[in-house]
């Protein structure tokens, strides 16, 4: 059991952070035990050739028996949006006894590959130059993708901080990290524990696609920083389009109905482009009629601008009923949500008529028209909108 002690603040003085270089190491997880994260296998079959190409000896090596690595290897980032070249410089810069004692201490009694028991210096060296390659190779071509699901992850996770304070951020972190009385307990494996106190240094947050738990150093004498499972890892690699109600299509096209699907957490155009296999222009030009329509909000981190359905998106996908709606009408018994989600996404999409330009506004006008002829029948219990189809993890 690990545990970090927090002051006021040092709650103030807690940030989040991405980082490539942490990505690039940890990715070797999938490597060294692909069926732990099979989420993974459609990068790993993707990636194989590249992977064979890379200092395969070197980069297996660099995970023990019990999948640690190095701490020296992933430094904690010194800004929240970090570059792996300035990331691999520290490394580069670590002094030989660290490298000499943080292999030993990853291997933990284990023995040491003979590919590492060589000088400090000189490990160290082929080790920068294997994870140089193996992040050209194999990572650097998916970071966008990458980068957009950690930074909609932290988009999140800002909004459960300002909502609910700390409790609520690491209640909801990851099982392993629980918060009491300004002390963050991490389970991160047996046999491994100390307690530091976080005094002034600040404690970075960093959600990775690899880890399957919050983790954090092996060493009590590392900086303070906890990395977590990022929300929506395992969508990551998807290219498949989302299912559409047949209703949902009708009234905004089937490319838009399939973006609002997929827009149950945020994400940025290139992400959302990936996803559904075309353009980020394309992916653009609908995210700005559905978000002319109300159907979307927008907040920007970072470089990226990430998109999230609006509570009327919500409705409109039948994600979430609303709350003041507790009865159903008269008669057939179909809810009276549906008819006031027909009623507001009609209005809406008038509104967004009168602001957009003239290509969106045909689009715009022709969905009016299928919406009233979609909704026109709420009332009579085709229930369309007031059906609570749940929320996608």
């Amino acid at each position: 059991m690990i545990e970090m002690r927090l002051q006021v603040a040092d709650l103030a003085e807690t940030s989040f952070a991405v980082s490539p270089l942490q990505e690039t190491v940890f990715s070797l997880w999938v490597w060294r035990a692909p069926g732990r994260q099979a989420f993974h296998l459609p990068w790993r079959r993707a990636s194989a050739a590249a992977w064979g190409r890379c200092d395969v000896e070197m980069l297996d090596a660099l995970v023990s028996p019990r999948r640690w690595v190095p701490d020296f290897l992933t430094p904690r980032p010194a800004t929240p949006l970090t570059e792996f070249a300035a990331e691999l410089a520290i490394v580069r810069a670590t002094p030989a006894q660290r490298v000499a004692d943080g292999l030993l201490a990853t291997y933990d009694g284990a023995p040491v590959p003979a590919v590492l028991r060589g000088h400090p210096d000189a490990v160290l060296s082929r080790i920068v130059a294997a994870l140089a390659g193996y992040w050209q190779a194999c990572l650097e071509p998916w970071w966008p993708r990458i980068r957009a699901v950690l930074e909609a992850d932290i988009v999140y996770r800002s909004r459960q901080l300002a909502l609910g304070g700390a409790r609520a951020l690491f209640a909801d972190l990851d099982w392993r990290v629980r918060w009491r009385d300004g002390v963050l307990y991490i389970d991160r494996l047996p046999g491994l524990d100390y307690v530091i106190d976080i005094d002034g240094r600040g404690l970075p947050l960093v959600p990775s696609l690899f880890c399957r738990g919050a983790i954090t150093y092996i060493s009590a004498d590392e900086p303070p920083l906890i990395t977590y499972p990022a929300r929506g890892r395992a969508t990551v690699w998807e290219s498949a389009d989302a299912a559409s109600d047949a209703a949902l299509v009708e009234l905004l096209g089937a490319p838009r109905a399939r973006l609002l699907m997929l827009l149950d957490r945020p994400a940025s155009t290139t992400e959302l482009a990936h996803r559904l296999a075309v353009s980020p222009s394309a992916v653009s030009q609908h995210l700005r009629v559905l978000r002319s329509a109300g159907l979307l909000g927008k907040a920007r981190s970072g470089r990226s601008m990430l998109y999230l359905r609006s509570p009327l998106g919500d409705q409109l996908v039948g994600a979430r009923p609303p709350q003041h709606v507790v009865r159903p009408s008269g008669g057939d018994g179909a809810p009276e949500v549906a008819q006031l989600a027909g009623d507001r996404v009609l209005a809406e999409l008038d509104r967004a008529r009168v602001r957009a330009g003239n290509d969106d506004a045909d689009v715009l006008a022709a969905g009016r028209t299928e919406g009233a002829a979609v909704y026109g029948g709420v009332g009579r219990g085709t229930g369309g909108l007031g059906n609570d189809a749940g929320e996608v993890p």
